[in-house]
């Protein structure tokens, strides 16, 4: 059973750092895309990064661009969205969500087969 459950989010001031966890269970994540989106209050749901299965990274999301990268630990199952520097525009649910089959990375929520639950992160002094 594929499943994807993120942790790591919160409250964080305004220019703090946060560092999200989408660990993987079901199957090996090394071997496919892995992207993070987010979705505000009121608005739609948006790509910010993507990790393709050959590592390369691709960054949609031009507000994030410079302060947010992509990683993940091949030994740990588990991708990770490490935030710096952020502002209360970041506040979101976040989410992280895979592709079983390829390895390209697109910023369309369709594309991906499975997400997570989500982590609510709320930037505010």
């Amino acid at each position: 059973q594929v499943q994807l459950v993120e942790s790591g989010g919160g409250l964080v001031q305004p220019g703090g750092s946060l560092r999200l966890s989408c660990a993987a269970s079901g199957f090996a994540l090394n071997y496919y895309t892995i992207a993070w989106f987010r979705q505000a209050p009121g608005k739609e749901r948006e790509g910010l990064l993507c990790l393709s299965s050959t590592n390369i990274g691709t960054t949609y999301a031009e507000s994030v661009k410079g302060r947010f990268t992509i990683s993940r630990d091949n030994s740990k199952n588990t991708a990770y969205l490490q935030m710096n520097i952020l502002k209360p525009e970041d506040t979101a649910i976040y989410y992280c969500a895979t592709r079983v089959s390829g390895s390209e990375c697109r910023p369309t929520l369709t594309w991906y087969h499975y997400w997570g639950q989500g982590t609510q992160v709320t930037v505010s002094s």
